[in-house]
């Protein structure tokens, strides 16, 4: 399919409804969009749009798409798949602005978040509340949770947890056709009609742009544990892996770290952990729960079982 190039009279339609921080045209912008963390690929849009409201999402989509100019929704642009590049020009759609945590319902354990929030910054405001939002990708600190949403991310506690879809109750959408819709409904339960929710979740932005999230929460855990295990050999750590799920528990993390990612750890960190020169990997394995007494029954076992 053949795409239209942006035209001064798409500018000026563009331009009859964003401010002067929606609309980006300089070389600086334009390299920025033009790529994401994925290693050596770069293509480059026509223009970064950066709307503020769902209306204005809606004019976009509905105007590109009559006009046949591709739309790439972004975020803070962290991924690793390429999902964020605008493979075909056009307008590259920053969701930025739309950085607002709208609601946290504390009585029933929802949350209801525009997709520019930063997943770390929601961690924090649910915790405060004494709650407790699970998915935590390696870029936490920087990644939006829409993006999170687009690429169904996970993290070390997916392993006890879940990722990213598991927690997705409802979206707010903009279709290609500018039209806005909810995806479901703001209930554990929803069984009218097709699953939207989860179609859109790692859509990668290819079935509409998300302008709004609802979030299932669950309570926060009060406490935690951390054990770092060494093995003597790759092998032996990996085959305890699923000796402590044989056993019964469930980690809350559980991480394989080879010898020389541990090197360079320590190399680059203050951290001082003695190393005996036979080990060759460890395991970093953390627990979490209300109870302390179990969790250190807990590290007891994993700590026996690693041992056989």
């Amino acid at each position: 399919m053949e795409f239209k190039k942006i035209s001064s009279v798409d500018l000026d339609f563009f331009h009859s409804f964003l401010d002067d921080k929606g609309i980006f045209l300089d070389d600086e912008s334009i390299h920025d969009y033009a790529h994401d963390e994925t290693e050596d690929l770069k293509y480059y849009p026509d223009i970064v749009l950066k709307p503020s409201s769902t209306d204005e999402v809606s004019k976009i989509m509905k105007y590109c798409n009559e006009q046949t100019i591709p739309v790439t929704p972004c975020g803070a642009r962290t991924g690793l798949s390429g999902g964020s590049l605008p493979v075909c020009g056009g307008v590259a759609m920053s969701m930025e602005r739309f950085n607002n945590i709208i609601e946290i319902d504390e009585r029933n354990l929802q949350a209801t978040v525009e997709p520019g929030v930063i997943n770390q910054v929601f961690k924090d405001a649910v915790q405060e509340k004494g709650l407790f939002y699970p998915p935590d990708p390696a870029s936490k600190g920087s990644s939006f949770l829409g993006g999170n949403l687009a690429e169904n991310s996970g993290g070390p506690k997916a392993l006890k947890y879940g990722v990213t879809k598991d927690y997705v109750l409802n979206l707010e959408v903009v279709l290609p056709s500018g039209d806005i819709i909810w995806t479901g409904a703001n209930v554990l339960k929803n069984s009218t009609g097709y699953n939207l929710t989860q179609l859109m979740v790692g859509s990668e932005g290819t079935l509409g742009v998300i302008t709004k999230i609802v979030f299932k929460l669950i309570p926060h855990p009060t406490h935690d544990l951390t054990l770092l295990v060494p093995f003597r050999s790759a092998e032996k750590a990996c085959e305890a892996v699923s000796a402590v799920f044989r056993a019964g528990i469930t980690p809350s993390a559980l991480e394989f770290m080879e010898r020389d990612a541990i090197d360079w750890t320590l190399k680059f960190t203050e951290m001082n952990v003695p190393i005996n020169e036979d080990i060759q990997a460890h395991l970093l394995v953390e627990v979490d729960g209300n109870d302390m007494d179990t969790l250190f029954k807990d590290c007891e076992k994993i700590t026996e079982v690693m041992e056989q």
